[in-house]
């Protein structure tokens, strides 16, 4: 192993479908969920069930094989016969990185002069990113290879656009503060591809891109910067309106659940939630500055703290 074999979960903060446009984007790992490759040990339904699904990927890998997928599959194929299964605590179809994480162990185990995670400049980031975007495209029909960057690196991300990606520092969290960054678990998990269609089929509507072009990036971009500022009073100020124009052009990637709550937050100031990746299901990320009252209003549902301020 070329470091550590554990894989983590990651959340994209801002940036959710604008990275598709041109928008700033913000990722970190989030460590409390986790993936790693093992060999089975108790032969069980799900170790069973995930050796399959690993099969199926192998024969994936081989369709795409390129130069740009310099992978020893023949190993793989081994490992696979031999047991091998992807052992995650990580939610799927959750938007947390379930496949991302998958996508990096794989690759950390089977690269062939592979680039390594520490170390790496910033043309390896775009390398591994268009890499990773290959791998990736088996689980959603298209990916941007961002969700497994994120997981393999273990690092922080800030997409400046397409083109322009490298690590980040965050501000430090705050064990005081009463601000806070959470998930909101709506459920049931969403499915990537039927989401990334809807958008695609809006982005033909001239009105929706220009809104995601003036308002939607304006908005975004603002949130990324006020965040690793630790400025929180344009972090709040733009995340209610990045929360309002959400609510009202991405509604059907607004779980149904929520729409009711979403607004209310809004209208009382008291927290605000936006998309986290490709939304339909899943978790919804969730921004308060008083986390005690984000969590009485939003009492029927389990709160998980990601970032305090």
């Amino acid at each position: 192993m070329l470091k550590d074999s554990l894989f983590y979960a990651k959340i994209l903060l801002f940036g959710e479908y604008g990275v598709i446009h041109d928008s700033m984007g913000l990722s970190i790992p989030y460590n409390s969920y986790k993936g790693s490759l093992k060999f089975e040990s108790e032969g069980s339904e799900g170790e069973e069930s995930s050796n399959q699904h690993l099969r199926s990927y192998l024969e994936y890998l081989k369709s795409v094989e390129s130069e740009h997928l310099n992978l020893d599959l023949k190993t793989f194929g081994n490992d696979i016969d031999n047991g091998l299964y992807f052992d995650s605590s990580i939610p799927q179809g959750f938007g947390v990185g379930s496949s991302g994480a998958l996508v990096a162990a794989v690759y950390n185990k089977y690269a062939i002069n592979p680039i390594l995670a520490e170390g790496h400049e910033k043309r390896d980031i775009a390398t591994l990113k268009e890499v990773f975007a290959i791998m990736e495209s088996y689980f959603h029909g298209k990916s941007s290879g961002l969700d497994p960057l994120i997981c393999y690196l273990n690092l922080p991300v800030l997409i400046k656009s397409k083109d322009d990606l490298g690590t980040v520092g965050l501000p430090q969290a705050s064990s005081e503060g009463k601000g806070a960054i959470f998930l909101v678990d709506s459920g049931s998990p969403g499915s990537t591809q039927p989401m990334v269609n809807i958008f695609m089929e809006k982005m033909k509507n001239q009105g929706f891109r220009k809104m995601l072009r003036e308002e939607f990036k304006k908005y975004n971009d603002a949130c990324i910067q006020a965040f690793l500022k630790r400025d929180v009073k344009p972090l709040f100020s733009n995340i209610k309106q990045l929360s309002r124009l959400l609510l009202e052009n991405f509604t059907p990637m607004i779980p149904h659940v929520f729409h009711k709550l979403w607004k209310e937050g809004i209208e009382s100031n008291d927290y605000y939630l936006k998309l986290c990746g490709s939304g339909g299901g899943g978790y919804v990320l969730g921004f308060t500055e008083d986390i005690d009252k984000a969590k009485q209003k939003l009492k029927d549902y389990q709160l998980e703290v990601v970032f305090t301020f």
